[in-house]
């Protein structure tokens, strides 16, 4: 078993000390630690690593939040922030000996301007419901998760979450104007503002996507968009993986940029449209999904070239959603194949990888062939306009090794994007799934750095410690276990004292 140090944190206070003093600003039900209370906290969306919490709090308002994070800085507690547990990396993996801070009740839409196209929100607010309450002044908010119905947008801000239509509308980091936040002793700051830019550095770049790390954002501007006049869909059938990573190139290099361009392959096509029925055909190797909006005008024109490409690029079928309902079944269909494939193994374990669009047929095959090398199905469903890798490997946690196997397989992948020249993510974070690739995709002196930034906001790492940044000496000891991949002892595992399902 490796440790990593950061999770080490000793404390100078016990649970019920620690419970009483948070039982003077909290109510009791917001306060669990009874077993059965904590254990719907075990885990976020990777329920392949799991961990009882310490002790759970419930707060409801943002005072409540400052003295919670007050209390645990006094007393050198460790602290876990958590949204709505979407996330797909452990980012909210709780501790063993510190503190899960649900930010779930701050739920509030605090206000929607419609004439600076803003909403400001506290983060237990659910992505989905942002757009739901703009509508009404003809706007929306962009960026939408497959987890959009559930996830909220204090995890989309941590994780830099982005969705089937970042490629026009860019990632979260792109859609918020100013957050407000907690530092570890519960010192409230301002980072951004109401216009396009702020004066000073881009606090707010750094923050978005920082895995709750840094402080704990109890506030948020977004940006909001007008809904477009119209928006339409085309969905192309293709007999080969290449010929539809081919099609996503020649639709960027002719210049058009889609509202989104997801790509399925055969398992996960299947997989969907038994699941949801959404229309799609099942007799082609992959399909693309592509939208356009905008002014009526300009996506008829484009909609016209698309055509065109798709046939040049060995389309074997298009079909044209006909209305706004077959096209957000289409929609549907995708957004929910991850669910869908959790219908075909006991266990499927999701990977979050970037490369560049040009290497995208490539890494394909190179996944097809690890997948063959591990006997482990993989149903690849991405964003394929934006190089985004999802590929979900289909295990059954119950045969002995079997998890171990799937973690290094993904971690294969994950590392081969480093090498074509991507990245280790998009935007599921890194939390604790990822933790050892950082290894390959940073060097020391780069690591270093991102220690530096830390111990600046939180200099005696109490929030999330152990996610994210790997220590040198983690990254010394992952070299050594990667010069000899492939003997991994069976029930092994990168991530010690979590329990492995």
């Amino acid at each position: 078993m490796r440790t990593h140090p950061s999770e080490c944190v000793v404390h100078d206070i016990d649970r019920d000390r620690l419970i009483r003093e948070l039982g003077a600003v909290l109510p009791a039900h917001a306060i669990l630690f009874e077993p059965e209370d904590t254990r719907p906290y075990e885990c976020d969306g990777l329920s392949a690593y799991r961990r009882l919490p310490w002790l759970v709090v419930l707060p409801d308002s943002v005072a409540q939040v400052c003295e919670v994070m007050r209390i645990c800085a006094a007393h050198g507690v460790p602290l876990v922030p958590r949204g709505a547990g979407t996330g797909l990396s452990g980012g909210a993996l709780p501790l063993e000996n510190g503190v899960l801070l649900s930010l779930a009740r701050l739920n509030r839409i605090l206000a929607i301007d419609p004439l600076a196209r803003t909403a400001r929100v506290e983060p237990g607010v659910r992505n989905l419901a942002i757009s739901e309450a703009a509508a009404a002044h003809g706007l929306y908010y962009a960026p939408d998760p497959s987890s959009q119905i559930a996830c909220s947008i204090g995890g989309n801000v941590a994780e830099n979450a982005g969705g089937v239509h970042c490629l026009k509308y860019g990632l979260t980091v792109h859609n918020v104007l100013k957050l407000t936040v907690l530092t570890i002793d519960g010192t409230v700051i301002e980072i951004g503002g109401d216009g396009f830019d702020a004066p000073g550095y881009d606090l707010l770049a750094l923050t978005t996507g920082s895995e709750g790390l840094l402080g704990v954002v109890i506030e948020v501007t977004v940006r909001l968009l007008p809904l477009p006049e119209t928006a339409r869909l085309l969905l192309a059938s293709f007999a080969s993986i290449t010929d539809a990573a081919a099609a996503v190139g020649a639709v960027i290099a002719a210049g058009i940029i889609p509202a989104g361009l997801e790509m399925m392959d055969r398992l996960a096509i299947r997989a969907a449209e038994d699941f949801v029925h959404a229309g799609y055909p099942l007799d082609c190797a992959a399909i693309l999904l592509c939208e356009l909006d905008g002014a009526r005008a300009d996506v008829d024109e484009q909609f016209a070239r698309l055509t065109e490409i798709f046939r040049a690029e060995r389309a074997t079928e298009l079909r044209i959603a006909r209305d706004d309902a077959e096209r957000l079944r289409f929609w549907q269909g995708r957004k929910s194949a991850f669910p869908a494939v959790g219908r075909l193994a006991p266990d499927y374990y999701c990977m979050d990888g970037t490369i560049p669009r040009h290497r995208l047929g490539h890494v394909l095959d190179r996944i097809a062939a690890l997948s063959d090398e591990y006997g482990l199905p993989v149903a690849n469903v991405f964003h394929a306009g934006d190089g985004n890798l999802h590929p979900l490997i289909l295990y059954d946690a119950n045969k002995p090794g079997e998890l171990a196997r799937t973690e290094e397989f993904g971690a294969r992948i994950l590392e081969y994007s480093v090498e074509v020249g991507g990245t280790i993510t998009g935007e599921h974070g890194v939390g604790v799934e990822k933790i050892d690739q950082m290894c390959a995709q940073f060097t020391p002196e780069e690591l270093a750095q991102f220690h530096a930034v830390k111990a600046a906001f939180d200099p005696r790492g109490l929030l999330n410690p152990g996610k994210a940044v790997p220590t040198l000496p983690r990254c010394a000891e992952f070299g050594a276990v990667h010069v000899h991949r492939g003997q991994v002892p069976h029930g092994a595992s990168a991530h010690p004292g979590i329990e492995r399902f």
